[in-house]
């Protein structure tokens, strides 16, 4: 009936017992095939778990909780002391002038730096003569070592015969100090960070640009929009998801700088340019009080933590996600 020969004769039972071993072969117990999976996923992820464990968490960890004991000191070893080193923390004054810079700092380099990677990323995403000069030019400061930054910044910022002044000199100008004042040492600093990170963060926003359909110009131009319209209705909240990925690293990085400071005004004049991270190198290996730095450093990754969330929490809802 269904192209069976009823009548045909039956396979021999050793032919069911080869078909039941290649089936088994070719479909493995189900409990047996699953465990192997879990235990070569858990062997592929253990390399990085190891390295991640070493040297992130185990230090956050170990961190956290010598910030509750004293510095050991030659034959004196570590006791507990409880909060006693966060009530410090609170009564030092070198360290609210350390966290009012780092606020001031991040908050003119994050927003400056941003802005200026979109319209770097806008400028060179158009058909321009030249796009790839710019494009090596916008990029290289990101290429070169913090160090050398650095020690560039520093001959251009130099009193008399810096760049910067020679500059100013020609249109009459005196010569000015610009890393030795407080009114502008910081300045100085805020300057050099957004001409180091802004060719970095371009690459993100060029690339997301890269990604958008041309077809949604094409039709805005047809309907009539202008070009800010189209960026402020179209660009800009299509962009929402690099952006929170370049403001979640612009504000760590802007938490994290020791090295320009470190060559151009260790933390001067009269600690205007000290700013928490190098607050903490200073009290950790200058001043060798590590349960003290430990404390400062537990402060630093809870706030880092408290903007990152917030920024998830309260710029995740208004992304749209492609």
């Amino acid at each position: 009936m269904h192209g069976l020969d009823r009548g045909a004769a039956k396979p021999p039972p050793y032919q069911y017992a080869a078909i039941a071993a290649v089936t088994h072969l070719a479909r493995p117990n189900g409990t047996r095939f699953r465990m192997t999976a879990h235990i070569h996923g858990w062997l592929l992820l253990l390399p990085a778990a190891v390295l991640l464990v070493t040297f992130t968490h185990y230090p956050a960890v170990a961190t956290i909780i010598d910030s509750f004991f004293s510095t050991p000191r030659g034959q004196q070893t570590a006791a507990f002391v409880g909060l006693d080193n966060y009530q410090a923390m609170l009564d030092d004054p070198v360290f609210w002038r350390a966290l009012g810079n780092n606020i001031v700092y991040t908050a003119s380099v994050v927003p400056l730096t941003v802005a200026l990677a979109l319209l770097m990323a806008i400028w060179i995403n158009g058909k321009i003569s030249g796009r790839p000069f710019l494009r090596m030019s916008f990029f290289t400061p990101t290429v070169l070592p913090m160090i050398a930054v650095a020690n560039i910044w520093l001959f251009f910022y130099s009193p008399g015969y810096g760049l910067i002044d020679q500059v100013f000199g020609l249109f009459g100008f005196t010569t000015h100090n610009w890393l030795g004042n407080e009114h502008t040492a910081l300045a100085c600093l805020i300057v050099v960070a957004i001409w180091k990170d802004a060719g970095f963060f371009m690459i993100f926003y060029l690339a997301a640009l890269q990604q958008m359909s041309p077809q949604l110009a094409e039709a805005a131009a047809l309907e009539g929009a202008s070009r800010w319209y189209f960026f402020r209705r179209v660009t800009f909240p299509l962009l929402a998801p690099t952006t929170l990925f370049v403001l979640i690293n612009a504000i760590i990085n802007s938490f994290r700088l020791i090295d320009h400071i470190v060559v151009m005004t260790r933390g001067g004049p009269d600690n205007t340019t000290a700013l928490l991270l190098f607050y903490i190198y200073e009290v950790g290996f200058k001043f060798w009080d590590t349960a003290y730095a430990a404390t400062l450093t537990v402060v630093l990754l809870a706030l880092l933590a408290v903007l990152a969330i917030g920024q998830f929490v309260f710029l995740d809802r208004r992304i749209h996600y492609q």
